[in-house]
């Protein structure tokens, strides 16, 4: 059981946390902070109904800062919706603002736990917190491309009619416009999976992956239950100490930016990152990736 604290009560924010009170129960306590303060006490009446059928207690409020100081995780989905026909990268200096103020207050209220970020553009946002924060690398997580991932694996299990939870495919790089699928390194249960999909299936099912999020956008206006869910299932890897691998956006020494990788999570962060044996093709295709997420940090004013 933990404490988190919800910085951002938006589709995002609030998609994660219903998620997290109608759960496995990892939650004792639920903190909502918003710039509308109204509206976070609204949603936490919401969600203290909706708790009510949960076979544990959890303690809902709208909360501020200060309650940040006891906190296991700090999840912060706060910022600039993005609209249709926008991308990522344009979203890079408005919700870099957003993040100097909310990180902060944060570092203000002598936080000590994880840092859990959905804000996008993800990876430069990850990135950006990690620099504001001053804190060790394994403590701050980007959702990274766990949403991709989940896309990837629907949009596989749909292709030839396979659980999603048999399907041993990661999405990883850019959470964005140049995220990749390491093939070589992709399962259905113990079998290479060029046993089941082709070339030309293989690349339909990237292509669907990237535009996932824009064909949603353009339909009904942002996306956030799949991402709520996966903010859950982060948080829950993270307080049940498990071990469990994601594929979460992470500071990579090598090359001084945070990008999606598989990584062991447990109560004190990041353990460490699964090395992938790519090859050229797929290497050279990775390092496009994290080349892109370098250039969007480059266009920031560090000071």
């Amino acid at each position: 059981m933990g404490k988190v604290v919800l910085i951002g009560c938006g589709n995002v924010g609030m998609s994660y946390a219903y998620s997290l009170v109608t759960s496995k129960n990892k939650v004792s306590e639920l903190v909502l902070i918003d710039v509308n303060h109204a509206k976070a006490q609204g949603e936490a009446l919401d969600l203290q109904h909706a708790a009510v059928y949960n076979t544990t207690r959890v303690k809902i409020k709208a909360g501020d800062y200060t309650d940040c100081c006891d906190a296991n995780i700090v999840c912060i989905c706060a910022g600039a919706i993005m609209q249709p026909g926008e991308t990522r990268p344009q979203l890079l200096n408005r919700n870099y603002k957003i993040m100097q103020n909310i990180v902060g207050q944060v570092v203000e209220s002598g936080f000590k736990g994880i840092y859990l970020v959905a804000t996008n553009p993800l990876d430069v946002m990850t990135y950006a917190v990690l620099r504001l924060s001053g804190v060790k690398p394994r403590k701050v997580i980007g959702s990274g491309t766990t949403l991709d991932t989940a896309r990837l694996r629907h949009l596989i299990g749909e292709e030839i009619n396979i659980h999603p939870k048999n399907i041993h495919s990661y999405v990883v790089g850019e959470h964005g416009d140049t995220a990749m699928v390491p093939w070589s390194c992709s399962f259905i249960g113990l079998n290479k999976i060029d046993q089941f999909l082709n070339e030309e299936q293989r690349k339909k099912i990237v292509y669907q992956v990237r535009n996932s999020a824009y064909e949603i956008i353009e339909k009904k206006g942002s996306t956030y239950y799949g991402i709520g869910i996966c903010l859950k299932d982060i948080t829950e890897t993270i307080l049940e100490d498990s071990g469990g691998i994601k594929t979460v956006s992470v500071y990579s020494p090598e090359h001084d930016t945070c990008f999606g990788m598989p990584a062991i999570l447990c109560k004190r962060g990041v353990v460490r990152t699964l090395k992938l044996e790519l090859n050229t093709i797929e290497q050279k295709k990775l390092d496009e990736s994290i080349s892109a997420i370098k250039e969007m940090c480059s266009q920031i004013n560090w000071e």
